[in-house]
């Protein structure tokens, strides 16, 4: 009889990715889409030969810790990032870790395009204006934001979403394009945009209209943005976040948009999320969506059908393409 590979799934998936999957393996789905914990993860990682987790799964050490040759030996990592992995504990026992890059990068940019033009043309202001029957009508004065075509961008992290982002506001609006990267960039990658990369973000910062964050998350990038890059920033900047919520500092933004350090914020991301830091809901000058990056169907499929291409690389004993660990 053929070996069929029994393959968990952590949460519910698009409607095709968990059907072609269930095609191809013996497939524990989570029909009822609720997080697992500490000891589902250390169970699932016993019974199965693949594990495919999202975001909000948190496999820190203790879910690999003192595992005795577990049957899992891949995690198909449903997402680009992933910092919610241990990904050295996970390779101490054995197990190999992927990821779907490529995939989100353009979906990811369109909403950090979509998070700029809100909080500069304040959007959310005004729909939470009109929805509350508050509108009185067009006057000269109203609600007045600023425009983003021909200002400066500053992105920080010019990885495969930096560069879509970079590419939107270039050729879209005209901006000036920024870029601070942990690694320098390929001359060839920022003449496409006209980028000009910088060496710190204390150099960049004060040359900034908006600034954009596509760094990865992480111990390493904790409090990346915090109070004294704030106080960096123009009065009239604007900070975009769609990289990970902790690398930002909630109570130093915070401080920021309600003193007017800054002008404005979009976020997509938090630290902790689901929990919202609730200072944020205090701010107007705050749009504040719910981790929608990737959030298209073509993309959630392309995410997943990315995860079966290196879950088949892997078992056919090849060197999947996306493995980060």
């Amino acid at each position: 009889m053929r070996n069929v590979k029994k393959v968990l799934i952590t949460r519910k998936w698009p409607e095709a990715v968990e059907a072609k999957l269930s095609s191809l393996y013996d497939v524990t789905l989570n029909e009822n889409d609720q997080p697992m914990n500490v000891a589902d993860f250390r169970d699932a990682l016993m019974t199965h030969d693949a594990v495919c987790p999202t975001v909000t799964d948190k496999m820190g050490p203790e879910v690999f810790k003192g595992l005795d040759n577990p049957r899992c030996k891949v995690l198909g990592n449903y997402g680009v990032g992933y910092t919610h992995i241990d990904t050295q504990a996970a390779n101490e026992a054995g197990i190999t870790v992927t990821n779907t890059p490529d995939v989100l990068s353009e979906c990811t940019a369109d909403i950090a395009l979509t998070l700029m033009l809100m909080a500069a043309r304040r959007a959310g202001e005004g729909e939470r204006e009109l929805r509350a029957g508050q509108w009185t009508g067009w006057r000269p004065t109203h609600m007045v934001g600023q425009k983003m075509s021909g200002k400066t961008l500053g992105i920080v992290g010019f990885g495969r979403i930096g560069q879509e982002t970079a590419r939107r506001a270039k050729f879209g609006f005209g901006m000036r394009v920024m870029v601070q990267n942990r690694s320098l960039v390929n001359p060839y990658i920022l003449k496409q945009t006209s980028a000009q990369q910088y060496r710190s973000l204390e150099e960049m910062l004060p040359h900034v209209d908006y600034l954009s964050l596509h760094c990865p998350g992480g111990d390493a990038n904790r409090g990346l943005i915090s109070t004294k890059e704030l106080k960096a920033m123009k009065s009239s900047a604007i900070l975009i976040n769609t990289a990970r919520g902790e690398v930002v500092d909630d109570l130093a933004l915070i401080h920021a948009l309600k003193t007017g350090e800054i002008a404005a914020a979009g976020l997509d991301v938090f630290d902790g999320e689901p929990n919202v830091n609730p200072g944020y809901l205090d701010c107007e000058n705050a749009v504040l969506l719910p981790h929608l990056g990737s959030a298209t169907a073509e993309t959630r499929e392309g995410m997943g059908f990315r995860v079966m291409d290196n879950l088949r690389q892997f078992f056919d004993g090849e060197t999947p393409q996306d493995k980060v660990a």
